[in-house]
């Protein structure tokens, strides 16, 4: 406390964007932690239903099942009888749906991460502002105790800024990988798909 205090207003801002940044970070893994399956499991159990031309069991699985993959064989089954382009024009189609809500609010993160070290520059030009201003209004030598609280706050906000930032821009690039790896999956699924729905 004895630092917020210390860091003046603009540190309760870098305060602030880390609070967000924290939520943001922990939303957006459990929401790809729910995304990501064992695709290969999940389509050879679709395989082998739909083997069996069980069509209403494999759209329950899909149903059943969290996640783009998921949608996307559902996708794939609900358009079979279109052939092989047909089926794969609607994946991507669907493909272009599914990926927006995979890249939600990851500029919010990397924006915190651009911003924080402005904001605790801003934070500490106020605090040399106050300490010129000390200087300025003292009429007799000016004390070490008299420029503290300026001093304080311009080291605190430039460290509260930097301290925001580089795990924001770890945390940005950790959720860009998981990503990938989640449309990574998609594309091999759909593929996969493809031949499932037309070759079985």
């Amino acid at each position: 406390m004895k630092f917020l205090a210390l860091g003046g207003p603009v540190l309760w801002l870098i305060v602030f964007a880390s609070a967000v940044a924290l939520v943001v970070f922990i939303q957006r893994v459990l929401h790809y932690h729910r995304a990501q399956i064992n695709s290969m499991e999940f389509l050879n159990g679709v395989r082998n239903v739909l083997k069996r031309d069980n069509v209403v069991e494999a759209l329950s699985i899909c149903d059943a099942t969290p996640g783009p993959v998921a949608r996307l064989v559902k996708v794939a089954i609900l358009n079979r009888e279109k052939g092989r382009d047909g089926v794969r024009e609607a994946l991507e189609e669907a493909g272009l749906v599914e990926v927006p809500p995979l890249e939600d609010k990851l500029n919010l993160i990397a924006t915190i991460a651009q911003i924080a070290p402005l904001i605790g520059l801003l934070g500490t030009v106020l605090g040399f502002i106050q300490i010129f201003s000390t200087l300025q209004t003292k009429q007799t030598l000016a004390t070490m105790q008299d420029l503290s609280q300026g001093v304080w706050q311009a080291l605190i906000c430039t460290a509260a800024g930097l301290t925001v930032a580089i795990p924001c821009y770890a945390a940005y690039n950790y959720l860009v990988s998981r990503v990938n790896a989640i449309v990574l999956d998609m594309e091999k699924a759909a593929t996969e798909i493809v031949n499932i729905v037309i070759d079985k």
